[in-house]
């Protein structure tokens, strides 16, 4: 799925003040292309992937997914969008804490109605090694492995564009490093866009290329050496 971001812009009303969060951003990703969004915290990352996703409406400007504007859609069209073509992996890893492993990846199986729910979750599971742990729940799993749970609920949609917000940021290195490594393979496998809001270096040296955000504006963008 093609993303073009278009002169995007945010600002929010404080009191008399109005403070802008991101001003004229644009850039494009193709589809299978891989983005890391870099920038020092306060610099807009995280508000540009919740306006790519369409969880919020920017001030000014477009996201086009596939020449469809966001803006153009009501919040149901925008949540059936997401629904069926993206997916997405937290820092905080967004398990559902009542729920099995199993149960977390079903969910969004459930939710768009598909009758192979516990199949297919089941196969996502065995591909990031958990199938032994299909029961557990969230609390009785290691950091790792709820982030393991999290990209199987990812791709078990099948998204074409994963949305990945800081998905190393509460792991060890060694950890971070093995959660790279299976992000990476499930995406070369599903050929979705991935674009990714990270401060780690060694994650955004794996992406096709680098946003550099500074103040809301992009400041620098280069294909990654």
């Amino acid at each position: 799925m093609r993303i073009d971001i278009e002169n995007l812009g945010k600002s929010v009303q404080i009191g008399q003040e109005t403070l802008t969060i991101l001003a004229d951003v644009s850039f494009s990703v193709n589809s299978g292309e891989t983005v890391a969004i870099v920038g020092s915290s306060g610099s807009g990352k995280s508000t540009l992937l919740g306006l790519i996703a369409g969880l919020d409406i920017p001030s000014v400007g477009q996201v086009r997914l596939d020449g469809v504007a966001l803006s153009d859609l009501d919040e149901d069209g925008r949540a059936a969008l997401r629904g069926r073509s993206m997916g997405f992996v937290f820092q905080s890893f967004q398990l559902l804490p009542g729920l099995t492993a199993l149960e977390n990846v079903m969910l969004p199986l459930e939710l768009a109605g598909r009758k192979d729910a516990v199949e297919v979750a089941g196969e996502h599971l065995a591909r990031v090694g958990l199938s032994a742990r299909a029961r557990h729940r969230p609390t009785q799993l290691s950091g790792g492995e709820q982030q393991r749970v999290a990209l199987a609920r990812a791709f078990a949609v099948s998204p074409r564009i994963l949305l990945a917000d800081e998905p190393t940021g509460n792991l060890d290195a060694h950890t971070g490093a093995q959660i790279i490594q299976l992000m990476f393979e499930l995406n070369r496998a599903r050929g979705a866009s991935l674009i990714i809001v990270t401060h780690d270096v060694a994650l955004a040296s794996r992406c096709g290329r680098q946003i550099h955000l500074d103040g809301g504006r992009v400041v620098a963008a280069a294909e990654t050496p």
